[in-house]
């Protein structure tokens, strides 16, 4: 597979287009991923903004059940989706006016990719900002 993110883009994702993270199918459940990524963007300073049906408040932050329903600007979608769910949220992302799209290690949807990138976001697949936050310092 090509390199879908370089550190470049990692970086700017996380250093340069703000601090505004709606995280998708983020729940209260501890024993997800999501759960633990969310928390160690809040401890980088990251305003967290849970997306889930249910819209469950985790981590101290209201949920809402689509990117549509949140009525502030959202600076970076970070998607906790299986891959084949994942395109409808980025061009769900990419109608809210988000400014950068993440996909989570194992998400994977090369044609979203390039739907987002010809639509002006920036955006990294198949990584994950935990592990690239402290990595690139």
């Amino acid at each position: 597979m090509a390199n879908f993110g370089d550190d470049a883009t990692v970086r700017e994702i996380l250093t340069g287009t703000g601090d505004v993270w709606a995280v998708v199918g983020l729940s209260d459940n501890p024993a997800r991923a999501a759960y633990g990524v969310a928390r160690v963007l809040q401890q980088y300073g990251k305003k967290i903004v849970p997306v889930h049906p249910k819209a469950e408040t985790v981590h101290g932050e209201p949920g809402y059940r689509t990117l549509a329903d949140i009525p502030f600007p959202i600076d970076v979608v970070d998607v906790f989706v299986n891959s084949d769910l994942a395109g409808e949220v980025a061009d769900q992302a990419v109608a809210a006016g988000a400014r950068a799209v993440w996909f989570q290690l194992g998400v994977v949807d090369e044609a979203a990719y390039a739907r987002v990138r010809a639509a002006g976001p920036l955006m990294v697949m198949d990584r994950c900002p935990a592990i690239e936050i402290p990595r690139l310092g």
